[in-house]
């Protein structure tokens, strides 16, 4: 076979596969078996293999390729993908009904029903009938390149199959610079089944499981590596043409009928319906049959048939007018309640959670909700041993209904909350005017991995390299205990850190010294860090980046920071009497003084310069900046940190009473905003100016 009759052979090849692929994963109707479709595939394996210049993005065999350069560019949309406005009961569905039911009259165009797939939305684009782009929705404006983990889906076709290239639309394929590109909407799910089996081999691993089918979409369609992708078993249906009247498409239903022939999955189940009567009927329908379908649904979506009259009804900010979705009421069940533990968060935070019988809702089997706090528990009038009703809040969040109270015989009792924290025995301390009480020890052992992280993070200590994996590693091997014993290691413990992972060899894979010494220059770096950082990194309650800057500039040192009283932290200006409280309870516990107490002898810096001197001349006092995109020479944090040592205030939202916003590159929706508000906006030079000058930007705003 010379290299002619390889490339004609190939796309015979490459047609044949296409469309058995779309009559298996579309229409699930094969009409060969599974041997010799394998068989065509091995084929032009190898005639691709023997000629590898032949090989292209579209081919069926380049499904799985390599990670892209830049993980998840962003990616402007050509056209805004709304969200849809809600109707939770069929009362709300009859009032968007009769808002558009004169004008569906008067043209009678009907309406398309379509059932809400629970997955992940996805902008699909094609240059010339191959697939040069795929997005996820993100902001409705701008998401996240995806292409080479989409590709992986085998319902979404890389060529768009010739029977969409009607006489209508001759020039959909061709020569890909000259055509014009076609994009076309749907969404990623993940079917029940497949949910299933990953969620078992999640557990089987050891690994976190998915809370219901739709997450377990979005997340296998942002993973870094398309192999784990495409092992998901992901499908898509597809419902929209973005620009569908420019390929002679005058509605919905012949919309769908476009993407079917075009080799799309398509959702078979719709209705086109030219009464409210029949659109209330689907949505009943819909509702009797969601547990009996392979996939999890929401919904129903109704939309207005013409394209036409969709022009004319337009959009609100938020969502088109012609289109609603009708919410699936939340399923409940009820099952019994058997205990309710308390579980302790990173700042301490006591958070009852209820523990039950599991019990399968809304696509996945739960048996823990939170209950919130001891108010919530009282409000719900929920006792131990209840028969209890439960749901998923938004088909998402597990959630305790309340009692079936007529059930009870008994034998339940009340819970209270405890008032030692029950994992390191501290009494709890709940803060006037709160729901939650609090465990403020900085060694408390539910606390500590999250406290450690915090301490090692770049707004706090920016300790580089000390990642989640090594400090659970640290943690485990009982080498960490609390902030101050990261400065206890050595070179060598570091060096000899067991990552609980073997190399083929079968021994175990150790830390290394190489990455032993980045991380003690890490540590070492960090003991110089301003006041602020370390204020920051403690993780005091209600002490957050600003309010660490406020109080390190109001005391200059460690030591003067401890000794004010409540009264006289109060009275620091932005400080107030909740942070004050906060603030002397962390530090009325032995147990923290101990901390600081070690921090200090292992040589962090615990006091800024005294001096007027040595801080520049506050020139940019009343001024407040905000910084959006990415900038070329500084980060937005060290550039923040620069404007605020002038005495300006960094914000991270646009308001009117915003005076500069520093424009980076792809700045998204603060950029928007200050065009809106008519902010003054500066590019990175007149950035650079200001820090060099101090000066406040004169003629350089644009």
């Amino acid at each position: 076979m010379d290299r002619d009759q390889a490339q004609a052979r190939i796309e015979r090849l490459r047609d044949e596969i296409r469309h058995h692929n779309w009559r298996y994963y579309a229409l699930d109707e094969p009409e060969i078996s599974d041997s010799a479709y394998d068989a065509l595939v091995r084929e032009l394996q190898g005639i691709e293999a023997a000629y590898p210049e032949l090989v292209t993005p579209d081919s069926p065999t380049q499904r799985v390729g390599a990670s892209p350069a830049s993980q998840f560019a962003s990616v402007h949309h050509a056209q805004r993908m709304y969200s849809l406005d809600n109707a939770m009961d069929l009362g709300e569905l009859d009032d968007w009904l009769e808002r558009v039911e004169p004008e569906v009259s008067r043209r009678g165009c009907g309406y398309v029903c379509e059932l809400k797939i629970d997955g992940s939305s996805i902008a699909l684009t094609y240059q010339g009938g191959a697939l040069v782009r795929a997005a996820t929705r993100g902001d409705g404006k701008t998401g996240e390149d995806v292409t080479v983990n989409i590709r992986t889906i085998k319902s979404v076709p890389l060529r768009l199959l010739a029977d969409a290239n009607t006489a209508g639309q001759a020039s959909l394929f061709g020569d890909a610079d000259r055509q014009p590109r076609i994009e076309v909407r749907g969404e990623v799910y993940m079917p029940k089944e497949s949910f299933e089996r990953l969620n078992a081999e999640q557990d089987d691993a050891g690994q976190p499981t998915f809370a219901n089918p739709r997450n377990a979409a979005a997340g296998s369609v942002r993973q870094k590596d398309p192999a784990v992708t495409a092992s998901r078993d992901l499908s898509a249906f597809m419902y929209q043409v973005a620009e569908p009247r420019a390929l002679g498409i005058e509605t919905q239903h012949e919309a769908l009928e476009w993407l079917h022939l075009a080799g799309f999955k398509v959702n078979p189940d719709i209705k086109i319906c030219a009464r409210a009567e029949e659109v209330h009927a689907f949505c009943e329908w819909a509702l009797q049959v969601r547990n009996d379908l392979p996939y999890e649904i929401d919904g129903v979506v109704v939309k207005v048939d013409s394209f036409a009259l969709q022009e004319e009804l337009g959009f609100t900010a938020k969502a088109p007018r012609w289109a609603i979705a009708f919410k699936f009421p939340p399923e409940e069940k009820t099952t019994v309640l058997r205990d309710i533990r308390v579980q302790v968060g990173r700042t301490g935070a006591l958070t009852p959670v209820a523990e039950f019988d599991p019990v399968a809702v809304a696509g996945s089997t739960i048996a823990r909700a939170t209950l919130h706090n001891e108010d919530e528990i009282r409000r719900k009038g929920v006792r131990i041993g209840d028969t209890i009703i439960v749901r998923k809040a938004g088909d998402v969040i597990p959630e305790v209904v309340g009692p079936v109270e007529r059930l009870r015989d008994g034998h339940e009792y009340e819970w209270s909350m405890p008032t030692h924290c029950p994992s390191c025995g501290s009494a709890v301390w709940r803060e006037a005017g709160e729901v939650i009480p609090r465990c403020t020890y900085a060694g408390c052992p539910a606390q500590r991995l999250e406290r450690l992280g915090h301490w090692a993070s770049r707004g706090a200590l920016d300790i580089d390299g000390m990642g989640t994996e090594i400090i659970t590693r640290l943690v485990d091997q009982d080498m960490v205990h609390d902030v101050a014993d990261f400065y206890a290691l050595s070179f060598d413990e570091l060096a000899s850190l067991d990552l609980g992972r073997t190399k083929k060899d079968g021994t175990p894979q150790l830390l290394g010294e190489t990455i032993a010494a980045k991380l003690m220059t890490s540590l070492s770096a960090s003991k110089d860090r301003p006041l602020a950082r370390l204020l920051f990194g403690l993780g005091i309650r209600h002490v957050g980046s600003t309010v660490a800057e406020t109080l390190a500039a109001a005391y200059r040192s460690l030591d003067a920071f401890m000794a004010a009283s409540e009264e006289d932290l109060a009275e620091v200006e932005q400080v107030g009497p909740k942070i004050a409280a906060s603030v002397r309870a962390f530090l009325d516990r032995p147990e923290n003084l101990d901390i600081i107490d070690r921090l200090q002898a292992a040589g962090l810096r615990t006091a800024d310069p005294e001096t007027d001197g040595e801080r520049r001349e506050q020139t940019l006092a009343g001024l407040t900046f905000v910084l959006t995109g990415a900038l070329e020479r500084h980060t937005r944090d060290a550039a923040g940190a620069a404007l605020k040592a002038l005495g300006a205030k960094v914000s991270s939202s646009v308001s009117k009473k915003t005076s500069y916003v520093v424009v980076g590159d792809e700045p998204g929706s603060k950029y928007d905003r200050a065009v809106e508000l008519g902010v003054p906006t500066l590019d990175e030079d007149a950035l650079e100016a200001i820090i060099d000058t101090g000066q406040p930007p004169g003629d350089g705003a644009e």
